[in-house]
């Protein structure tokens, strides 16, 4: 298999083609709706040695598919897909970064400071705090804007623990509030410890948050011209910024970092770096690739999500809206999910999928959108969870760390459902259902069910529920037995369609995200620019930054 590299832009598109001529065979595959899985026989597109092999596969294995690993049985042509196209995905393995940042050491994040966080998070801000300090620290910052700042996690750690001047940005007054709250709980914890080690004089530093909806290029780049918050224990105010600021700056370093940050707000960050001068650095680690706009595929926008870099738009390749939502999909999280979750995952598909054949018989005109009936959301996750701490007793075997580790990976199920797809509505008849969602994560003391039997049940309710949703009549002429007998052959070829569609998830962000770094190496000798797995991806899985700095930093920010 060919290594690749993205060190030089001329590497980077090379890598960028290697993807492109890949990808092109499959657009079938990509760009399938799973709700038109039954109706359009999505499974007959694909090889079918490659289905026969796998629809009798265990389930552990086909959640292993987006991670590139094959089994020894498999036909060869598939193995070779798969691992030519995990060939082609950028390395997830956390960087070693003392290596790459001088003076990186983490800082253990105390009580206070990580209230409110979760497991995750708490890596993310330490890791990326210390990331943030060495680059702001190697650029001479003035001060560093969180970009997408949500609570302000991230700048209260840069500024309470790293003493850098932080704005924090977001659109949801709401965080603003609890930013500034959270930080005036912080400011008490460290005053109080200031006046215990007799250093009562010194003087903190607080973040300043903004409340602004950042819709363009222009409204991040007159964020910049604000004069950095300097160090106090006053108050900071809740700004609710109309973007009217105007133009004159202040002869700041600042330095922009964003910790996940939606859609295009990653990308208006790295083109910020390029138009205003007062940003000398950048950390970005995005997400939400489905909210990405595209050329060609939204009108009217001067500025677009994807393509960035000429090399890409010369490459005459698009994605479109399927192919970015499945750029969110994580082998990671899929090879995190244990059997049971798994297979209810796949069961959820069956019954949308099941559900929008009933649709398209009898309301076509509805069916032709594929609509939303509702996520399984938080109700969904905590039934699942409850039905499966229940059953336990009557498993000896199970410990704590099981129950806690199997609830988990079932709340990770829900999180792989696509929008539109294998969704259900939170009525009370939905409720009834849930509670009856357990074909193959039920107790091992109730014995098997009859399956057959409980899937038509399942999809029966699933269906009423789905049309009172819709705000649509079951009416006398549909017969969901007849339905369901038309689609129960396929029922378990739904897994091995999604999984084998699922694989091609870390190749679509490897290539949105290579697509950023060729647009900072293609502005030539201005930038230093690095793509690096930050977090450690069985914790943080969408854990690739952007980085880059300009060149001149060191000299700019001298004083």
């Amino acid at each position: 298999m060919a290594k690749y590299s993205c060190h030089t832009a001329p590497e980077t598109l090379e890598w960028i083609e290697a993807i492109a001529d890949f990808i092109k065979p499959f657009h079938f595959l990509i760009n399938a709706h799973v709700v038109n899985f039954f109706k359009d026989r999505l499974w007959e597109a694909v090889e079918e040695d490659w289905i026969q092999c796998l629809r009798d596969e265990p389930v552990e294995n086909l959640l292993l598919i987006p991670s590139g690993v094959v089994q020894d049985h498999w036909p060869a042509s598939l193995k070779d897909f798969l691992l030519t196209l995990k060939s082609l995905v950028y390395p997830r393995e956390q960087a070693d970064l003392k290596k790459v940042f001088p003076n990186f050491h983490t800082i253990e994040l105390n009580s206070v400071l990580a209230q409110g966080m979760n497991f995750k998070k708490k890596h993310e801000v330490e890791v990326l705090s210390a990331i943030v300090s060495s680059v702001a620290s190697s650029v001479r910052a003035d001060a560093v804007i969180d970009v997408g700042a949500g609570q302000g996690y991230l700048a209260q750690v840069l500024a309470f623990e790293y003493q850098h001047s932080v704005v924090a940005i977001d659109a949801n007054s709401h965080h603003g509030k609890v930013t500034n709250a959270r930080a005036e709980r912080i400011k008490k914890h460290y005053m109080a410890k200031m006046r215990k080690f007799g250093s009562g004089n010194k003087r903190l530093t607080m973040p300043q948050t903004i409340t602004c909806r950042i819709m363009s290029l222009e409204s991040l780049k007159s964020l910049t011209t604000l004069s950095p918050h300097k160090g106090d224990v006053e108050q900071p105010k809740l700004i609710e910024h109309d973007l009217e600021l105007g133009s004159e700056g202040y002869g700041s370093s600042l330095v922009l970092a964003g910790l996940h940050a939606c859609g295009d707000l990653s990308v208006t960050m790295l083109k910020t770096l390029l138009e205003c001068e007062e940003v000398r650095a950048v950390i970005s680690i995005g997400c939400c690739y489905n909210l990405l706009s595209e050329e060609g595929f939204e009108n009217g926008r001067i500025q677009y999500g994807f393509p960035m870099s000429c090399g890409v738009r010369n490459v005459n390749f698009s994605l479109g809206k399927s192919s970015r939502d499945l750029a969110c999909q994580s082998a990671e999280r899929w090879k995190s999910l244990g059997k049971d979750a798994g297979v209810h995952n796949f069961e959820l598909h069956a019954l949308r999928a099941a559900f929008q054949m009933v649709l398209h018989k009898f309301f076509p005109e509805v069916g032709t959108t594929s609509p939303s009936i509702g996520r399984q959301g938080k109700s969904l996750r905590r039934k699942q969870q409850r039905k499966i701490i229940e059953s336990e007793p009557c498993a000896e075997e199970s410990t704590y760390s099981d129950l806690t580790q199997r609830a988990c990976n079932m709340g990770e199920a829900c999180s792989i459902i696509q929008s539109g797809e294998s969704e259900a509505a939170e009525t009370s008849d939905m409720d009834a259902l849930l509670n009856k969602m357990s074909l193959h994560t039920g107790s091992r003391c109730e014995g098997a069910a009859s399956a057959s039997a409980d899937k038509y049940s399942l999809f029966e309710k699933f269906c009423e529920s789905g049309l009172y949703r819709l705000g649509l009549k079951p009416s006398n002429d549909i017969n969901f037995h007849d339905i369901w007998k038309e689609v129960e052959p396929y029922v378990n070829l739904i897994g091995v369609y999604w999984s084998l569609r699922a694989a091609f998830g870390p190749l679509l962000e490897t290539l949105i995200l290579l697509d950023r770094l060729l647009f900072l190496q293609e502005q030539g000798g201005e930038l230093e620019a690095v793509m690096l797995p930050i977090f450690d991806p069985a914790i943080s899985p969408r854990n690739v930054a952007v980085i880059a700095k300009k060149l001149d930093a060191s000299s700019h920010g001298s004083r």
